[in-house]
Order: C-alpha cells, then sequence, then structure tokens
C-alpha cells in the first residue's frame, strides 16, 4: 500500500460483514464519532481490515488510506466539516429544545389554571394550603429567626465602625422585607414541599395513576395541579409575612438583648424605615416564586415519564433533583427582574 492519508474509523458491533466487504459497491452509512451522528460512504471501500485486542468486543477498526477506490478521501472533508458545524449544532439544539419546554411549560400552566374554577375544587385547595403552607410554618419560623440573628450581629459589628449603630434597625427590617423574606422562604418551601410535589406527582404518572384518572374521565390537571398552583400562590406571601415578622424578631435579640443596642431606637427605626411600598414589593415578589415554584415542580413531575436519561423510579428522583435546582435559580433569576421592574 503506498504512503498517504491515513483514516481510522471504529464500527460498533451489529454492522454486517457484508457492509465491511472491500467488494461492496453500493453506498451504506457507519455510526458517526460522536453520539446521533452518522457518516455516509459512497462506492468501493478499500483498505484492511482487522481486528484489535484493545476494542470492545464486536468492534472492528477499518484503515483506510487516500489510494484506496471509491470515496474513502471524504472521509477527512467530512470530520472537518463536522468539526466545524458541531458546536453550532449543539447550541441550536439546546435552545430549540429550552424553547419547547417554555412553550411546553406556559401552556401546562394557562390549562391548570383555567381549571381552577371548577366545581368541588376548594376541598383539595385547602388541603394543599395546608400541606404547602402550615406544615412549613415550623421550618420558616427556625430559619428566619437565625437569619435575623445573624443579620443583626452582622450589621451591629459594621454599624459600630461608623458610629452608627442607631440604624440597625433599618438595616435589618429593609433587608428582610425586600429581598432576604420572600428569597429564603421561597428556597425552603421548595426544598421542603416543592420537591415533594414533584416526588408524589412523578409516582403517580409512572405508576399509571394519572392515565386511571385520564380513563375514569377525571381531569388530571384541575384535580392534581390547579390546587397546587392556588395553595402556593396563597401560602408563600403568608409565610413571607411570617418569615419577616420572625426575622426582624431575631435581629432585635442578637442586636439589643446580646450586644446591648438600644431597644428604642430599634423599633422606631424599624417603623420610620418600612414603608407600605416595601411590603407590597415584598408580596409581589412572593407571587412570583410561589407560580415559579409550583410550576416547575409539578411540570417536572407531571412529565417524568418523558424524561430521555432514565425511565421509573430514576426518573421520579431526577425530576426531584431537577425541579429543586431549577426552581432556586429560577428564583434567583425572577428576584433580579422583578427587583428591576419593582424599582
Amino acid at each position: 500500500m503506498n504512503e498517504g492519508r491515513l483514516e481510522t474509523i471504529t464500527f460498533q458491533k451489529g454492522l454486517s460483514m457484508e457492509e465491511l466487504s472491500p467488494r461492496s459497491a453500493r453506498p451504506f452509512e457507519v455510526p458517526g464519532r460522536h453520539p446521533g451522528t452518522r457518516q455516509k460512504f459512497g462506492g468501493f471501500l478499500g483498505g484492511n481490515r482487522t481486528k484489535y485486542p484493545d476494542l470492545k468486543k464486536g468492534c472492528f477498526q477499518v484503515t483506510l488510506d487516500e489510494n484506496s477506490r471509491g470515496g474513502a478521501g471524504q472521509v477527512p472533508e467530512n470530520r472537518l466539516a463536522f468539526l466545524l458545524t458541531w458546536p453550532f449544532a449543539a447550541i441550536g439544539r439546546g435552545f430549540i429544545g429550552w424553547i419547547n419546554h417554555m412553550g411546553a411549560a406556559t401552556i401546562f400552566l394557562l390549562l391548570a389554571c383555567l381549571k381552577v374554577f371548577r366545581p368541588k375544587q376548594l376541598p383539595k385547595i385547602i388541603q394543599q394550603i395546608y400541606y404547602i403552607g402550615a406544615s412549613s410554618t415550623l421550618i420558616i419560623m427556625l430559619v428566619s429567626l437565625f437569619t435575623g440573628m445573624v443579620l443583626g450581629l452582622q450589621s451591629y459589628h459594621a454599624l459600630v465602625k461608623f458610629g452608627a449603630q442607631g440604624s440597625l434597625g433599618t438595616l435589618v427590617a429593609l433587608s428582610l422585607v425586600r429581598e432576604l423574606g420572600p428569597v429564603l422562604t421561597a428556597i425552603m418551601i421548595t426544598a421542603r414541599a416543592g420537591s415533594a410535589i414533584t416526588a408524589q406527582v412523578g409516582i403517580e404518572r409512572i405508576s399509571e395513576q394519572i392515565d386511571a384518572l385520564e380513563t375514569m374521565r377525571i381531569d388530571s390537571l384541575g384535580y392534581l395541579i390547579s390546587p397546587r398552583i392556588v395553595a402556593s400562590i396563597v401560602s408563600f406571601p403568608i409565610l413571607t409575612a411570617v418569615f419577616d415578622l420572625i426575622g426582624i424578631f431575631g435581629g432585635y435579640v442578637s442586636g439589643v438583648l446580646l450586644l446591648g443596642a438600644n431597644a428604642g431606637a430599634y423599633f422606631y427605626r424599624v417603623q420610620e424605615s418600612l414603608e407600605l411600598k416595601d411590603v407590597t414589593d415584598g408580596f409581589i415578589k412572593a407571587v412570583v416564586f410561589a407560580v415559579i415554584v409550583a410550576l416547575v415542580c409539578c411540570y417536572q413531575g407531571y412529565f417524568a415519564h418523558m424524561r430521555e436519561d432514565s425511565r421509573g423510579a430514576k426518573a421520579v428522583g431526577l425530576a426531584t433533583t431537577s425541579a429543586v435546582v431549577l426552581s432556586c435559580v429560577l428564583i434567583l433569576v425572577a428576584d433580579y427582574i422583578v427587583t428591576s421592574l419593582l424599582m
């Protein structure tokens, strides 16, 4: 064989020997070097075929040279074109997939909201309010207490350097009501109730309970999804208010009782610095976060059976993980967007 540029291709098990035969003159396709890609060759396939011990069982390695008959010289050109285009193709596929999911989630949310006003929804909504809201009160109070204490501790030592420890109440109250209250409340509810919602709906999906509802002509969206969305919209602002109040008390404990700041100055600053707009903006953020968390968690659980990376119980676990992570990320993104719009 004359010296020339060599090209090595690995064929996975399942490719027939006739397709690898040098006497085969018909065009054929072989698996590409990357998942989901294929390379097409035509004419005679020349070169030598050998089996190497370092390859997996059933894999063949074909070495082609430029002087082989037929279209063997197409290999480097095809590979170069693929290497130049695959980053853009990957970005395009990811963007199209993201757009598809956004559209599906929007339709999912609209259909669920339209079915809120059907009869006999109130008992299910109350049940979900208890599960999402009332059952999360204890953890919200605990987190808010220590958040306020840490915030009061750090703020006091920072303000003492400037002789402005009298402004401790202003800093604690505004930080909690405007930002920390809605954000941390949403994240804690996502960790406690959102993950459970995804797991519950996902198990109902893979165990075919949702299919059974459809068989009995019971609308699964109105029965499972709509009450959870309404309950989240009701629960999030209430728990945010609880977080703000307990957090301000935590700042009082650390700043006044433990560090010796003036109690009258603390509560006076809290009263004077807070305005109705601050409280309203915090509740608006809470409602936005409620829609995001309920939508993401219900959507991930409802379509857990359509995941491409797994099936069955593993799909439910991955859907739960994706729901919690995606909800937390979207909460922070939405916090910035809503804050920018409300300023």
